[in-house]
């Protein structure tokens, strides 16, 4: 997701604009409210097929109790992950929840749940299934 907020003080996910796959600002402030997924998604690897049937079927589910996707390169523009030219946005994600391997995105497929606030809840692994994190969820959009 293309940035141009760089604090590495943000407070939230809301703080930041990104760039869509159309080169068009989107300012994340437009999500206050909403409880995000946000995804590092790939087109081809052997991750794929699973998990876009599963964030599919989240989708379906819960898309109209608050529920928003976004994924880097199909909603937004391609931006790095890793290294010295990080989108900003990602660094925040990071610093907010580091993995197994530290802050480092192993692969695609890294999983980020963002609260109502902003604030980030979790981060899952690139072979957490989906449908695994269906309760986490649930509690962010308050249904338990």
């Amino acid at each position: 997701m293309g940035a141009s907020h760089s604090s590495p003080t943000a407070n939230s996910i809301h703080e930041f604009t990104v760039k869509d796959c159309s080169g068009k600002a989107v300012d994340l402030g437009l999500y206050k409210g909403k409880v995000l997924l946000v995804v590092n998604v790939a087109s081809k690897c052997g991750l794929t097929d699973n998990n876009y049937t599963q964030l599919t079927e989240l989708y379906n589910k819960y898309r109209n109790k608050g529920l928003i996707f976004l994924f880097n390169s199909i909603l937004f523009l391609y931006v790095r992950v890793n290294g010295p030219d990080t989108a900003p946005v990602y660094n925040f994600l990071k610093a907010n929840k580091g993995g197994f391997f530290g802050s480092r995105i192993k692969w695609n497929f890294t999983k980020f749940l963002i609260d109502r606030d902003g604030k980030v809840l979790h981060r899952y692994s690139p072979t957490t299934a989906p449908l695994s994190i269906e309760r986490d969820i649930q509690k962010a959009l308050g249904e338990i």
